[in-house]
């Protein structure tokens, strides 16, 4: 549970306006928020300056079955770089590439499933990341949609984080060995946008290095950004019928550190997420320059960012990071 919670009747509805046909089908005491205008507080993530990957990866796939306080399961769905030729589906079974890889977490939309995002995060893991994926027990696909138990995720997925990154020293555990495990973002739709906001706000995990959040709002989990500086990296389509973009961009602009948001004129809620088109071919780039430069410190991959967002004028890009 966050420490700071708004009103249970007055939560509820803002959350079932804000977020309701999120699907496919379809911690710390707050800080004041800042004044005016934010501004980036660092020009750089706080991992040490590297290089990520320069090839694509194979990709496996494995099914982790968690539960929280023995009452909130959470099966998580992990894509990780895996040994083989790049390309093609994920695979089970395969063994974890050599290397360490930072991880990421990611959380889905009212209704949905992490498969339902498996291209991007495929795309995320080929390009050298270990992506986890929860499925929430409200709010997920086959819940009871109470929407209002967005407001315990964060707590979620900082559990389930906690039991991915001790799969590294897990004997016998395919990924042993193999997580950078403080190398650490967070990243969510709509549902999943509000989770992943809420772990930079009301339920901080200091141990996350950086955020994207695609069509959030802070309904709920609030925007007064706390802890150590992590960049944010914002996706929203400016024809979103579900989440107004005004909205997410209101979150942003609150933002303290380092950010960007990438924009979508023609965008809606989910398209550009959850259909391989050129629109998601410029998200998944986007987003992967910019996991490479926060977890990899690799100061190419910013330079590269503004480029992959311009592709094909279908977005534009404010740009402080």
């Amino acid at each position: 549970m966050l420490r700071s919670r708004t009103p249970a009747l007055v939560a509820a509805a803002l959350l079932t306006v804000g977020l309701a046909g999120c699907s496919t089908d379809a911690a710390p005491a707050p800080r004041s928020a800042p004044a005016g205008p934010p501004k980036a507080t660092t020009p750089a993530p706080r991992v040490p300056a590297g290089h990520a990957p320069t090839e694509s990866f194979a990709v496996g796939v494995r099914q982790l079955t968690l539960n929280r306080g023995g009452d909130r399961a959470l099966p998580v769905t992990v894509w990780y770089p895996a040994e083989g030729a790049a390309g093609g589906a994920a695979k089970r079974g395969v063994r974890a590439a050599d290397g360490r890889f930072p991880v990421v977490m990611f959380s889905h939309g009212l209704g949905a499933r992490p498969e339902d995002y498996q291209v991007l995060l495929a795309r995320w893991a080929a390009a050298g990341f270990v992506v986890a994926a929860p499925r929430f027990p409200h709010t997920g696909a086959g819940g009871d949609g109470n929407v209002l138990d967005v407001l315990n995720q964060p707590a979620d997925v900082s559990y389930v984080l906690t039991r991915v990154l001790a799969l590294d020293a897990e004997a016998g555990d395919p990924l042993k060995g193999r997580l950078a495990t403080d190398r650490v973002a967070a990243a969510g739709h709509s549902a999943g946008g509000v989770t992943t906001i809420g772990l930079f706000t009301a339920g901080r995990d200091e141990r996350l290095d950086a955020g994207v959040v695609f069509a959030g709002t802070g309904l709920g989990v609030g925007t007064a950004f706390a802890g150590a500086a992590a960049p944010q990296l914002f996706v929203h389509g400016e024809a979103d019928e579900v989440v107004n973009y005004a909205a997410g961009k209101a979150v942003y602009d609150a933002v303290p550190w380092p950010k960007a948001m990438l924009s979508l004129p023609k965008g809606d809620h989910g398209r550009a997420l959850l259909t391989d088109g050129k629109a998601l071919r410029v998200v998944s780039d986007t987003t992967v320059e910019f996991l490479r430069w926060t977890l990899y410190g690799d100061a190419a991959a910013k330079e590269r960012l503004p480029a992959d967002a311009a592709r094909g004028n279908l977005a534009t890009l404010d740009d402080h990071l």
